[in-house]
């Protein structure tokens, strides 16, 4: 099956597809910008507070679930040794990256008022902060390392090695005594959150997904004439 998943049909998909997705990324944003600033209502105890959240949670959403992907790439580029899914990772690594420092930033922010401080060390931050290491520490190993083969099986073993800060930064609340608020939006039970604010919320996270693809396709792109380079060195 991986003969589906080479740089020649990442690079079709690019040049045909690549407008609509910045169309559809333009349309999503707009229209959960209007539901996330006018229409929602505003908490009952944060007021307009809340809405710092149709930032906060896609942006943590989208950092976990991209280290997951990184995971999940990293494995199979030391297992079946297919290049590809190394450029996918080193792709997307600085989207997650990005999207991690949103959170800690928007988390912080939405922190002060709710909390009466910018900063605690509470499991859930905590973890999320290992996270953030664990992506600096995954792009620093192809900044610093100059053999392409030593940087591919280090960076991967160390996207793996993170794989285990996910279940915590997920389950942390649930195992310890925490400021962060418990999880509101749930796949196997029913969410504690209201369709007016849910709508929005997902409208944000899908803009973000869509940013995000849009972002990939082109570092993939370069990530592949980098290579295509560097072999013929």
């Amino acid at each position: 099956m991986f003969k589906y998943l080479n740089t020649k049909n990442f690079k079709s998909f690019h040049d045909h597809y690549l407008f609509w997705v910045k169309i559809f990324f333009l349309t999503l944003v707009i229209f959960g910008l209007i539901l996330s600033l006018f229409l929602s209502p505003a908490d009952y105890l944060q007021g307009d507070t809340v809405r710092i959240m149709y930032v906060h949670v896609p942006a943590s959403w989208l950092a976990l679930q991209i280290y997951a992907v990184m995971c999940v790439c990293s494995f199979i580029a030391l297992i079946f040794k297919n290049r590809v899914f190394t450029i996918i990772t080193k792709s997307i690594a600085p989207i997650g990256f990005t999207f991690s420092l949103i959170s800690l930033f928007t988390g912080s922010i939405w922190g002060q008022p709710t909390w009466g401080t910018f900063w605690t060390w509470d499991a859930r931050l905590t973890s999320m902060l290992i996270l953030v290491i664990f992506y600096i520490a995954y792009i620093l190993s192809w900044k610093i390392i100059t053999n392409f083969h030593l940087a591919e099986k280090l960076s991967s073993i160390i996207a793996l090695i993170g794989l285990a800060n996910l279940p915590i930064i997920k389950f942390s609340v649930d195992w310890w005594n925490t400021l962060h608020q418990p999880a509101t939006i749930k796949l196997t039970e029913s969410s504690t959150i209201h369709s007016s604010m849910l709508t929005p919320l997902i409208v944000m996270f899908l803009s973000f997904l869509a940013f995000s693809v849009i972002i990939f396709l082109i570092r993939f792109k370069l990530e592949s004439l980098n290579l295509r380079i560097h072999s013929k060195r």
